[in-house]
């Protein structure tokens, strides 16, 4: 498998090359040159498979300059009932009739991001050791990502990790979580700005070639190829949960609903469809940051500024600018780097956006994508529902989830709402929605009173290049 730029560069790269560079050298994204297709035979044969044998598999398909043997080890020791609390990795829960919520976020830092950064530390440390290199690797988080790597990469031989986040747009337990690490490989950077200018810094940093090549930059945000890959095998998983995997003419379908913000949870969808699986709908669901939603609806994509964007109590999608949705685009385009590069490197810089032809928004409907938005009061009142009715407790962006799920249900296909956070990640919207603190996993508690290590810094790419430079000795 050879993977390709959204943005027309077509010069053959193998996986562990993208694994450690992100950006392509245009500016573009990596996909593959295919998405390898699964039957009806294959789907009743990896049914019966555990999580990390599925992972296994599905990888293989798109890995093939790792030795089986050793692709298979690293998987079966990222996914474990240690690390995840359960042999079923990704367990369903009933919510009511017809939806059911797929708990992603029972990792160690109780988000969906460890489903994917567990496995990307465990491929760095081997790559790198199969190098005899190190990595330097530039993130942005808007809340959940940067713990999520950071507990991936601490204590991994030849990483360091620089990660920028927005100065005060995350709840406290997340600035806990990342902030009060210690270890020497882990620099947190509080940019005086938004997600988007934390975003735009890492790009223009992966952009500088020179410098990213003297460094040694790479990336763990969803702009790698390889932690998107890693979040495909859920959708499998919850396929087969949700289907009684009976031999049928026509495969029994399933929907999901992906609380949005960089569209990468939701384009792994994209890419399971791609793959065969029987998906009906992918919901996309924003929070008051509604650029995918509006564009699901009208065809336009307009990037906000930061003034426009909005802080909300569902923080990890405060997002303006979803850089994973190049990928949903060229795709929808048919491959098309000239006319993707167009949009995203040229419309976008001169005109702060793009509306697609008719011709080009009327292809969108065949790749089963809807949309809806959610508020904080919607949060509020769908938090309570799922509590006094139906008895679980949710967070914040799962609740924008569970919210737009319920308007787009198609009799007699389940619905599975991504979990994207655990509620004590959250609290202070809980305690708003139910009055009561929510249960915290035992170690946790009072971690917001911790020692804090961090750098503050403004939204200045020559500050943070800067700032890695003094830090690379």
């Amino acid at each position: 498998m050879k993977y390709l730029s959204t943005r027309g560069d077509t010069t053959p790269r193998g996986f562990s090359d993208i694994l450690l560079e992100g950006l392509a050298p245009d500016g573009g994204l990596y996909l593959p040159t295919h998405y390898p297709q699964v039957d009806e035979t294959t789907l009743t044969r990896w049914r019966r498979l555990s999580y990390a044998d599925l992972a296994f598999e599905i990888l293989s398909l798109y890995i093939d300059d790792i030795p089986a043997a050793d692709l298979k080890a690293l998987v079966h020791r990222t996914y474990t009932r240690e690390v995840f609390g359960t042999d079923a990795i990704v367990p369903l829960r009933r919510v009511e009739d017809g939806i059911h919520i797929e708990a992603l976020s029972n990792g160690p830092t109780l988000a969906f991001k460890d489903m994917a950064m567990q496995l990307l530390g465990n491929l760095f440390e081997y790559e790198l050791a199969r190098r005899g290199e190190e990595l330097n690797i530039l993130g942005a988080t808007s809340g959940d990502t940067g713990s999520a790597a950071e507990y991936a990469m601490r204590g991994k031989r030849g990483v360091r990790v620089f990660m920028l986040s927005p100065k005060g747009r995350m709840s406290a337990f997340q600035q806990a979580q990342m902030f009060s690490l210690q270890d020497a490989n882990i620099h947190n950077l509080s940019i005086e700005g938004v997600f988007d200018d934390c975003q735009d810094i890492v790009k223009a940093v992966s952009n500088h070639l020179d410098f990213k090549r003297r460094w040694k930059i790479g990336t763990v945000n969803s702009i790698n190829w390889a932690r998107l890959l890693a979040q495909v095998v859920y959708y499998f998983a919850g396929y087969f949960q949700a289907t009684s995997g009976r031999v049928q003419a026509t495969p029994e379908r399933v929907s999901f609903a992906v609380p949005s913000g960089n569209f990468g949870n939701v384009c792994a969808g994209h890419v399971a469809r791609m793959m065969g699986v029987p998906i009906h709908r992918l919901v996309v669901a924003t929070n008051e940051n509604d650029v995918l939603d509006e564009f699901f609806r009208t065809g336009t994509y307009r990037v906000r500024g930061t003034a426009e964007t909005h802080e909300t109590s569902s923080p990890s999608m405060d997002i303006s600018k979803a850089s994973n949705f190049e990928r949903f685009v060229f795709d929808l385009l048919g491959r098309d780097g000239g006319r993707t590069k167009a949009l995203f490197a040229d419309a976008i810089a001169k005109e702060g956006g793009f509306t697609l032809t008719a011709d080009e928004f009327a292809r969108v409907a065949g790749f089963g994508f809807v949309s809806g938005r959610s508020t904080h009061a919607d949060r509020l009142a769908t938090i309570r529902d799922a509590w006094q009715r139906c008895g679980t407790m949710i967070d914040t962006h799962t609740a924008d989830g569970l919210k737009v799920a319920r308007e787009h249900l198609d009799a007699g296909v389940p619905m599975l709402v991504l979990e994207t956070a655990l509620p004590a990640k959250f609290a202070e919207t809980i305690r708003e929605a139910l009055g009561r603190e929510p249960e915290r996993p035992a170690g946790l508690e009072g971690i917001e009173a911790l020692p804090k290590r961090f750098t503050v810094l403004p939204a200045d790419t020559d500050r943070v290049k800067a700032y890695i430079e003094s830090h690379c000795d």
